[in-house]
């Protein structure tokens, strides 16, 4: 049976990622430091379900020999641990590099010298791109929209890293491409756009989504950046889960690959002038909101052309966005306490 080692292991799309893993009877091994919000919980969460089969290294990414130990068997790496937030790069970017460039550099390293050749699959982003400026954008009643990319942005985008955050994981991003290019090693980059579901302790600068849910449920001031009408395509968790199945199950095709991750055009809303009467409807309130300054390199749309995926990987989005922020707002509902 292969060994799989997730680093981020305990986070939102790792703790998924876990339990699919177990579930399936494999052989899984998180690896995590727990800085992050809720990863704690997801930790007791799945010690409590699957018991010595929840198999943990508390670690962090930044010691080099932390993670060639871990690595050192395993057959596939999905490589989940980062540093998240734009805004939190602003702050500290030296901690944020060191996180996020500096952390996949051990990653890599670790896969290398490991002499397996794992299977390495890397949680790139969107920021990427950059702003994105070069791209007409258009301004509709409740959202704004492309002028001229219907399908929404593929592969060949030029990248244009903005704000320390963008730096860092594009720098991770290009490093992985070469370790396949240089190393052979077989690597996969993801570049993923605004991911949600269960176990997502979203927080004002990072999970958006997550956040206007967990703050409308118990009762919290939401504060809107810019004026709520950029655009994500939303893609559930366990759509994103099956795309990390295909990319390891189709690794002679995806070896090497950058694909863009997303909802596509098919599942786009509106930050909040869209979001807003969904999650009203939904809760049966009103939910009052402030305004405020729009956020460095936040980007008035992101929509990504998924079809590189769909074509080589066989995969595309199978939960539609309003159903899977029902599914969202059931668990934060089902699950206050953990918020209190």
């Amino acid at each position: 049976m292969p060994k799989i080692l997730v680093t981020g292991g305990c986070g939102f799309i790792g703790s998924n990622l876990m339990d699919r893993l177990l579930t399936r009877g494999e052989n899984a091994i998180a690896f995590d430091n727990l800085s992050r919000r809720g990863a704690i919980k997801n930790a007791e969460w799945l010690s409590q379900k699957y018991g010595s089969k929840f198999q943990y290294i508390r670690g962090d990414i930044r010691d080099a020999r932390a993670i060639a130990d871990a690595a050192r068997d395993a057959d596939v790496i999905y490589h989940l641990a980062a540093q998240v937030a734009v805004t939190t790069s602003l702050l500290d970017p030296r901690a944020d590099f060191e996180i996020n460039a500096l952390g996949t550099f051990n990653a890599l390293e670790a896969a290398r010298l490991s002499g397996r050749n794992p299977i390495f699959v890397f949680a790139s982003t969107n920021k990427v791109y950059g702003a994105m400026d070069d791209i007409a954008i258009i301004e509709h009643a409740t959202r704004y929209a492309y002028r001229d990319h219907a399908t929404g942005v593929a592969e060949d985008q030029p990248l244009d890293f903005h704000s320390p955050y963008g730096c860092s994981k594009g720098a991770a991003d290009q490093y992985v491409r070469d370790y396949h290019r240089i190393y052979g090693l077989r690597t996969v980059v993801l570049r993923q756009s605004a991911i949600y579901g269960a176990r997502q302790f979203g927080e004002e600068d990072q999970g958006w989504l997550a956040w206007f849910v967990i703050a409308a449920v118990m009762k919290k001031p939401i504060t809107i950046y810019g004026d709520g009408k950029q655009v994500r395509d939303m893609l559930f968790v366990d759509d994103l889960l099956d795309l990390y199945d295909a990319a390891r199950e189709k690794i002679d095709r995806a070896a090497g690959q950058a694909y863009n991750v997303g909802g596509g055009p098919a599942n786009t809303i509106a930050v909040w002038s869209e979001t807003g009467p969904l999650l009203e409807e939904l809760l049966e309130q009103k939910i009052q909101v402030s305004y405020g300054d729009w956020r460095a390199g936040d980007q008035k749309v992101c929509v990504y052309d998924i079809s590189k995926a769909k074509r080589e990987l066989d995969w595309e989005p199978r939960v539609p966005v309003a159903n899977g922020i029902e599914k969202l707002t059931r668990w934060v509902q089902e699950n206050k306490n953990l918020f209190a």
